[in-house]
């Protein structure tokens, strides 16, 4: 951890990668802390908040495009094994949150991948089933870039205004206030996303 804490405090393009990379996998690194301050910073011009965004959405792909391939050919015990391992606890993993993000890729099937990104909890971990169920990479790929992309330009969005109204050393409180309205409001929007899809299909079915 004391590794991780040393990259969040250095936040350059790469370890933004980095970071959003191990984020999407298994590794508990919270990407408010990484996209966040990055484009605070990139609003006093130490970097461009374009590429922040286009860096960490690259990480989120990989790391996810780790999870899928895993799951693809090892399978759900192994899965399940390392969830509730001792590995896989410091991971803050364990069955139920794996069970959680197939039960939600199931219930909402491809839209998932994408909406999936967007809510806390399942955020890294819908790459696991989608891996499982054998959904083709590529359209994979595409959802997770486009979900990824958006929370991170949300989050990006956040710490641009945050820049204009409150000194560094607050930024880490600030970031935690925000977040949780965030949360709240993306969970409205992707309950709605997910209720439009599901009339779409109803309907189409018809």
């Amino acid at each position: 951890m004391n590794f991780i804490t040393s990259l969040l405090s250095n936040l350059n393009y790469g370890t933004i990668l980095f970071l959003m990379m191990l984020e999407s996998t298994v590794i508990p690194v919270p990407s408010e802390f990484v996209v966040t301050p990055a484009a605070y910073h990139a609003a006093g011009g130490n970097l461009n908040v374009l590429l922040v965004i286009l860096f960490a959405t690259i990480g989120a792909d990989l790391g996810a495009s780790i999870n899928y391939i895993i799951a693809f050919y090892v399978g759900r015990p192994v899965i399940y094994k390392f969830a509730n391992s001792k590995w896989g606890k410091m991971c803050l993993l364990n069955q139920e949150k794996v069970e959680k993000s197939e039960r939600y890729f199931d219930n909402h099937g491809i839209v998932a991948t994408l909406t999936g990104r967007l809510i806390p909890g399942i955020r890294h971990l819908i790459s696991i089933p989608a891996g499982l169920a054998k959904m083709n990479y590529w359209k994979f790929l595409l959802y997770t870039t486009i979900g990824a992309g958006l929370w991170h330009a949300i989050l990006a969005a956040l710490g641009w205004y945050l820049h204009a109204i409150v000194p560094e050393e607050q930024l880490n409180d600030k970031i935690t206030e925000y977040a949780e309205y965030i949360k709240l409001f993306i969970i409205v929007v992707v309950l709605l996303a997910v209720a439009y899809f599901a009339v779409k299909v109803y309907f189409k079915k018809k």
